[in-house]
């Protein structure tokens, strides 16, 4: 239930006030009248999400810069359970291209395409058609396909990427940091209007080298320290200036270069985050 209402929402805190509120009306119903409670569940904490999504989309349009979800973050392990995460999709890059969706196409994506559920399933809980429901996924898939890179790279070949960028990033080597970016890559930042970050989407190999040669430069190497850590089931970097966690980096890779940064750094969205060793 929690990675239905964090997928709708973007927001741990969001996902169990809703996961709270169903759980109160779930005490408050006879459970001889419920033929599954699975189902009963399921259709209850969509409803309420979506709910919650349309009042939160107009909170979002008035955010300062890029709106990005709250990160959950795990120490960096190649545990099963952190595989399964992987495997069912929650990176941010992942939830950033859902956040172009309207309510009821992100429930109806989210439930045929990650839950798995059948059309019938998904026209009964958001009391439309199925005709309806196949065309709104149809839809979302084809701005998720458009949207957002994929690539089938694995796990140690990203730690390895990683592992070199935190390198050139610490040392300041701008030639370095460059090597490992696409041409086109991009950085979205979230700081939410309460520490600086970019108000558009910033693009290209030169202008990202030069971020992270400029922050190398305006400390001392040993005042930052970058942390490897599953971010939304995928690799990435937790880094911290001065011993105080500055921002969640995820990353999008092919394997051999970064083609995508998603930094947050909206204090509020990284307080609940504890250093992972």
């Amino acid at each position: 239930m929690f990675g239905i209402a964090y997928r709708m929402l973007g927001s741990r805190a969001d996902a169990d006030d809703v996961l709270q509120d169903a759980w109160l009306r779930w005490h408050r119903t006879d459970p001889t009248t419920v033929q599954s409670v699975e189902a009963w569940l399921v259709t209850v904490v969509t409803r309420l999400s979506i709910d919650r999504l349309r009042a939160a989309k107009a909170e979002r349009e008035a955010y300062v810069g890029w709106w990005l979800p709250e990160p959950l973050v795990a120490p960096d392990e190649a545990t099963p359970e952190a595989a399964a995460e992987l495997a069912s999709d929650l990176s941010l890059a992942f939830l950033w291209v859902l956040e172009r969706l309207s309510p009821d196409e992100r429930a109806a994506f989210l439930l045929r395409q990650v839950f798995d559920h059948d059309y019938a399933e998904v026209a009964a809980l958001l009391g439309k058609s199925e005709a309806a429901c196949r065309q709104m996924v149809h839809r979302a898939s084809q701005r998720v396909q458009q949207e957002r890179p994929r690539f089938e790279v694995p796990k140690d070949a990203h730690r390895r990427l990683l592992q070199k960028f935190v390198q050139a990033a610490r040392s300041g080597e701008r030639e370095a940091i460059k090597a490992l970016l696409s041409d086109d890559v991009q950085v979205i930042g979230d700081g939410g209007g309460k520490v600086p970050s970019f108000l558009h989407v910033v693009r290209g190999a030169d202008r990202i080298a030069n971020l992270y040669w400029a922050a190398a430069k305006r400390h001392a190497q040993d005042d930052w320290v970058y942390r490897m850590a599953q971010i939304n089931g995928e690799p990435g970097l937790l880094r911290y200036l001065n011993g105080r966690l500055e921002s969640a980096q995820a990353f999008v890779s092919d394997g051999e270069q970064i083609l995508a940064i998603y930094a947050v750094r909206n204090p509020d969205k990284l307080a609940g985050i504890t250093s992972p060793g």
